[in-house]
């Protein structure tokens, strides 16, 4: 578990993310979820890099959620995240973000996050910005192509 000074951030167990999957009323999110799911069981050495992690406030509210799509040679791992329409606006997928980041960098194999968003999506692009996060040039299917370099050791 990852704590911050609003939030507590950790890797959802199977059975925390089959009950998750199944509340989901958007289709398109519950494949992504499934998909999650099925990465943790069929890596299950690498289990917080295809896991659902849970975003909540100290007090056990829960406030959103992010994910890596997985550990793989190159060193680069793509990051996703989201908070809940209501708890918007107060500095938490910054801090989520920050957190989850720093995490990462704890594996001696990443070298780089990426994030891909929706070019309209402004708020997103100034939460990776607040992050670290440098537009790369490059685009993606979901849109601009955003990194975070590890720095020198």
């Amino acid at each position: 578990m990852i704590e911050t000074k609003n939030l507590k951030i950790y890797a959802a167990s199977q059975n925390e993310m089959e009950k998750f999957i199944e509340l989901q009323t958007n289709d398109v999110l519950k494949a992504a979820y499934t998909e999650m799911l099925n990465g943790c069981l069929e890596n299950p050495e690498q289990w917080e890099w295809y896991a659902i992690w849970m975003i909540e406030l100290k007090d056990g509210t829960h406030i959103g959620e992010l994910c890596f799509k997985g550990l793989d040679g190159d060193g680069i791992v793509e990051i996703g995240y989201g908070i809940t329409k209501k708890y918007q606006g107060h500095g938490y997928a910054t801090e989520a973000v920050k957190a989850i980041s720093n995490w990462a960098f704890q594996e001696p194999k990443v070298t780089a996050i990426k994030a891909e968003i929706d070019a309209k999506n402004i708020i997103s692009k100034k939460v990776l910005e607040n992050c670290g996060f440098i537009f790369s040039e490059k685009f993606g299917n979901e849109g601009p192509i955003y990194l975070l370099i590890r720095r020198g050791e």
